[in-house]
């Protein structure tokens, strides 16, 4: 189980930054890869969109998406850790 939790984690944090190397490469959001890229960083980082609102659009893409990216992959592994000590 604790192996599972951390696979997601790392999945959704793996997402994430995909996202945030497409956005500063300028990937073109016409493609489906790219958008279904997009479309399931912002799902999984809806609750921290507009933490940091800085004028500069990437910086705001950085902060935002690898905040969740970052969460997700400390929380995920921190509940794995746990579980494989229990």
């Amino acid at each position: 189980m604790a192996r599972i939790i951390a696979v997601i984690a790392d999945v959704a944090a793996l997402i994430l930054i995909g996202w945030i190397v497409l956005y500063i490469l300028k990937a073109n959001t016409g493609n489906e890869v790219v958008g279904w890229v997009h479309s399931t960083a912002d799902w999984l980082s809806g609750w921290s969109h507009d933490i940091f609102t800085p004028n500069s659009k990437w910086l705001r893409v950085l902060l935002n998406y690898g905040i969740a990216a970052a969460v997700y992959l400390f929380i995920g592994n921190l509940l794995a850790g746990r579980i494989r000590r229990a």
